[in-house]
This record gives structure tokens, C-alpha cells and sequence, in this order.
């Protein structure tokens, strides 16, 4: 019984963010094209299927360029202030904001490829990304913490190596994200 209540609080983890994540943008999408496709068919006597995804693809980028300035930033700071002092609220924004810094934002978490040792007997290598070099806030003077994506799928681990277990790999970022991803399939290949 034990195992089956595990399997189903697993599967509820990986089902409720994807599920909500896919509902949200089917919302925000089917909402914009039912408030603006009446609007159109006055004005212009031509449906236009999808329209909510292009007025929501400009609104992101308008919201991207009111961010970039001085005031456009105030405004977003403060809005952000909020979403951080409600409690449930908080949680679900800093995840889903942090996975996108992580991989969109200024200061990239995904910028240092790495291989590691599973141990210092086996031959095995897994490839992921240094996401902090130091540990000592933990008293791991000597050890990184390397996240590794899973192939096919928007989760990973993160595992804690001893620095000299770690190698920087010499390729783009976003080809070591590939090739994990794919399960090994994408990615540049030597002939």
C-alpha cells in the first residue's frame, strides 16, 4: 500500500505542474482569442483562428521591453514583491521563475558543462552542469553541485561531486543540453 500511496504522490508531482503549466497557456490563449475574435469579426467581417497566441506571444515581448526600463522595472519589482508574500503564491512563482532565469535569464545556471565520475572505480560518466562551485554552506568545502537534466523529459537531479570527480566539457552549453535531452541522439558528433 505504501508503494502505491509513493507512485501516486510521485505522479502528482510530475502530472499537476505539467497539467496546470498546459492549462494555463491553453487559457490564457482560447481567452485572448474569444475576447478579441468578436472584436475582429466587427471590424474586419474575417475570423481569425489563433490570434490569442500571436497577441500573446506580442504581449510577452511588450511586457520584455516595458521591463527593460527604469520605470517599466519599478513597476515590475513591485508587482513581483506581491507574488512573493503570498504564501502558496510564492512557492509557485520562485520555481517557475528560477527554472527560467535558470536557462533564459541574464545570469544562466546552465553556462558550465560538465562530465563525472559515478565513482572513482566505474567507468561510467554522466554529463550535466555545475550550478554552484561552492558547497561550504553545507560543509562541503570540497564538492560542486552538478545538475543533470533527464532525457526526454523536464526534470533532473542534482548530485553533489568532490571537486576533482568534475571535468569541464569544451562544448556550447546548449549542445551538452541537447545531447541530455535526447538521450544522446542530438548534439554535435566527431567523424
Amino acid at each position: 500500500m505504501k508503494r502505491l500511496i509513493r507512485y501516486f504522490l510521485k505522479g502528482l508531482l510530475i502530472f499537476v505542474p505539467a497539467a496546470l503549466t498546459i492549462f494555463a497557456i491553453v487559457w490564457v490563449f482560447s481567452t485572448l482569442d474569444s475576447l478579441l475574435q468578436p472584436l475582429l469579426d466587427s471590424l474586419l467581417k474575417i475570423p481569425i483562428p489563433g490570434l490569442g497566441f500571436v497577441i500573446t506571444i506580442v504581449g510577452i515581448t511588450v511586457i520584455g521591453f516595458l521591463a527593460s526600463n527604469f520605470v517599466g522595472r519599478k513597476i515590475f519589482e513591485l508587482i513581483e514583491k506581491v507574488f512573493t508574500k503570498v504564501p502558496l503564491i510564492k512557492l509557485f512563482y520562485s520555481a517557475i521563475k528560477d527554472m527560467i532565469e535558470a536557462f533564459a535569464g541574464e545570469k544562466k545556471k546552465f553556462d558550465k558543462p560538465v562530465i563525472a565520475g559515478i565513482s572513482k572505480d566505474s567507468a561510467a560518466k554522466i554529463v550535466g552542469f555545475i550550478t554552484r562551485d561552492s558547497l561550504e554552506n553545507l560543509g562541503l568545502e570540497d564538492y560542486v553541485a552538478v545538475y543533470m537534466p533527464q532525457s526526454y523529459n523536464f526534470a533532473g537531479n542534482v548530485l553533489l561531486f568532490p571537486k576533482d570527480a568534475v571535468q569541464p566539457l569544451d562544448i556550447d552549453s546548449s549542445d551538452a543540453m541537447a545531447f541530455i535531452v535526447s538521450g544522446g541522439v542530438s548534439g554535435p558528433s566527431r567523424r
